[in-house]
């Protein structure tokens, strides 16, 4: 990871810990490296999972674990959780995904579980094109980035089943974080 892409990551964490409660249990998809999760220790959380399918192996720290797959295939179905991240996930994920969100956070939401998510504006995309092209990011996955518009997030949850607590832009108004409740 080149020293852009973690400015990045390190960013979209810093924007989404003060959401994060102590003594959450979390659920970070797309967690990478464990980076908010490491960073989350401070606020001692339960023990918490990580969810990637870039890992190649299972790797436990003291309290979390992090776990190669897919979301939700790769998630244990018993596991329940205080908050779910996905920082920089949901613009990966093909439209028909993202319409079972709704369902599968309510099966392992807990009461009153928060979901944090970041995704960035569409004009990103050129963006990321030309720092990858010019060598200055990794740029992870550029290409499942389809355009994704931010103004659908809200539409992807029951409004009956989770509200909106917070829609913030940062970075120079090129990304955007969200943080839903559950009812």
């Amino acid at each position: 990871m080149k020293l852009i892409d973690r400015l990045l990551r390190n960013w979209r964490a810093k924007m989404s810990i003060p959401y994060v409660r102590t003594n959450d249990k979390v659920l970070d998809i797309g967690c990478l490296d464990g980076y908010l999760l490491e960073r989350l220790q401070s606020k001692s959380i339960q023990q918490s999972v990580g969810l990637d399918p870039l890992l190649n192996a299972v790797v436990k720290h003291n309290n979390y674990t992090l776990i190669p797959g897919h979301f939700p295939e790769g998630l244990m179905k018993s596991k329940c959780f205080d908050c779910i991240t996905m920082l920089a996930v949901l613009e990966h994920m093909p439209r028909e995904q993202q319409k079972e969100l709704n369902n599968h956070f309510k099966e392992i939401l807990n009461p009153l579980g928060r979901i944090i998510i970041t995704v960035p504006s569409p004009f990103v995309d050129h963006i990321l094109w030309l720092l990858s092209r010019l060598r200055l990011i990794d740029g992870m996955s550029i290409d499942e980035h389809y355009g994704f518009k931010v103004e659908e997030v809200p539409d992807l949850f029951d409004l009956n089943q989770f509200r909106l607590l917070k829609h913030r832009k940062f970075q120079l108004g090129l990304n955007n974080l969200f943080v839903f409740e559950k009812v």
